[in-house]
């Protein structure tokens, strides 16, 4: 018995490695009293619904007896174990991850069929078909062809309160590209994004302000639409795939800068104010991108704050549910509007983009009517103090710290998206900006940046900068070579 119970024990630690959490603290081998399976949140499981696409699943097994675990086809049906402990403890239980691969044919069901001691329960496992008048990629296919990206920034998402009278004194536009060229990057030509191209960049990301071109009724200026659309088919005409959001509507409110138009908050006790707005503008927005391809992908919003403009974790955790009911919103407008939209690759972040262990926890995966349409994004700019200009607090090395910290990051981010939400990720801002550092410390930082990109199935869009926009001329063409290499 004591041998038994060794191989038990080893049998269960490897588990744990696969996110089984923990061995018994029960010593139960025969039967069992309670046998339940419950998601994340607790609520019963008798069927899960996966996307023609690769996906994962957890689920908690709840039971006082050791379990095994069968599924009725292994060739597309995976665990991530196939037997465990129980717990004396009912509100203990093991976690267990379902995965499936690719459905590149017709739907199938199949069954997980948990059992311990002479109690059982049956999980009915659905995985969609290829639907033929589906032709967008997944979002996982987007990570697979898109490995690095770039962000114009500085450019369509200046956001200035022409209403106030300290930014009338100095800033007068007439026209959209007034708008565009007023943080000092020139207007977007089609060589300019041919020249990002070229380099290897497979995705751009085109951040966009709205609020100063919405009328009193929230309509948006037809001028700055067109624009919008201008630099899209710029950037598709080059065979990158293109990222267009709502920025800072939200954002920090900065009264010296005159920007008290930002709107889009983290605030539930608005929500209900904020969501018609919010809704309304990307009514507007997919209904004037709707016969575009799947190299247009939309993301929700940039990085929301609460109405305090916490970029820390928000004071009160009414802050999440706030933007998740907002993201909820969005997905639900977009895939309203049809055509290319019902398919469409949606982006969704948590409280500012941020990945703290609080913000990851407080996201939640908006649901969708059709699945495997949908992308988590974050921001990182780890070390903090390395990739950016933090006075006495700089860190001048790339060293072993800084990676371990980026180590930790991956991990926590890949544990929340992929492994409990069942989600594709990217990062979708990143980069080390501080130019005052030796070149060769940031290109240590890119070089690893690209090989966990890599590691992790994922990509990130490195921010702006790299490229002299106005001569074309690769100023830090290091940079750039050690993020392609990174990544092969």
């Amino acid at each position: 018995m004591k041998k038994v119970i060794y191989l038990l024990s080893v049998v269960c630690m490897m588990a744990a490695a696969f996110t089984i959490q923990g061995c018994s603290d029960s010593d139960s081998s025969g039967g069992a009293s309670r046998l339940s399976v419950t998601a994340m949140d607790t609520v019963a499981v008798s069927q899960l619904d996966f996307g023609a696409t690769k996906g994962t699943k957890m689920i908690g097994i709840n039971t006082d007896g050791n379990w095994d675990a069968v599924v009725s086809d292994t060739s597309w049906i995976k665990l991530s174990a196939r037997a465990g402990y129980g717990y004396q403890y009912e509100t203990r239980m093991s976690w267990l991850n379902v995965s499936v691969v690719a459905n590149t044919s017709e739907a199938r069901t199949g069954t997980l069929t948990i059992t311990s001691g002479g109690l059982s329960k049956v999980v009915t496992i659905n995985q969609m078909g290829r639907n033929l008048n589906d032709n967008f990629i997944s979002a996982t296919e987007f990570l697979e062809e898109a490995p690095l990206g770039y962000n114009l920034g500085n450019t369509l998402e200046s956001n200035h309160d022409i209403t106030s009278a300290s930014v009338q004194s100095w800033f007068n536009p007439q026209t959209p590209i007034d708008w565009e060229t007023c943080w000092g990057q020139p207007q977007t030509t089609q060589e300019i994004i041919d020249a990002i191209a070229s380099k290897g960049f497979k995705v751009i990301r085109v951040p966009v302000t709205w609020f100063p071109h919405m009328d009193a009724n929230d309509n948006i200026d037809a001028a700055w639409m067109a624009r919008v659309k201008e630099v899209v088919n710029m950037v598709i005409k080059s065979g990158c795939y293109c990222i267009i959001n709502v920025h800072h509507d939200a954002s920090e409110y900065d009264a010296s800068r005159g920007d008290g138009a930002h709107w889009l908050l983290a605030d539930l006790s608005n929500y209900d104010t904020i969501s018609k707005r919010f809704k309304k503008l990307w009514q507007q927005i997919a209904e004037a991108f709707q016969d575009y391809d799947d190299k247009l992908l939309f993301e929700a919003v940039n990085e929301i704050l609460d109405e305090k403009g916490n970029w820390g974790n928000p004071d009160n955790a009414d802050a999440y549910t706030a933007i998740n009911k907002l993201e909820q919103d969005f997905v639900d407008v977009v895939r309203a509007t049809g055509g290319n939209n019902t398919y469409r690759n949606l982006v969704v972040n948590p409280y500012s983009a941020g990945h703290t262990q609080a913000k990851l926890n407080g996201f939640n995966a908006p649901s969708d009517v059709v699945a495997g349409h949908i992308l988590a994004s974050v921001h990182s700019y780890d070390p903090y103090n390395f990739c950016n200009d933090n006075g006495q607090w700089n860190v001048e090395a790339f060293d072993s710290s800084c990676e371990t910290e980026i180590d930790e990051m991956f991990s926590m981010v890949d544990k929340r998206f992929r492994q409990e939400l069942g989600i594709p990720y990217f990062y979708g801002e990143f980069g080390a900006l501080d130019d005052k550092k030796l070149m060769a410390e940031r290109v240590k930082y890119a070089t690893y940046m690209a090989k966990k990109f890599k590691a992790y199935g994922t990509i990130g869009l490195w921010w702006m900068g790299l490229i002299e926009r106005k001569s074309l001329e690769w100023y830090e063409v290091q940079i750039v070579d050690a993020l392609m290499e990174g990544i092969k």
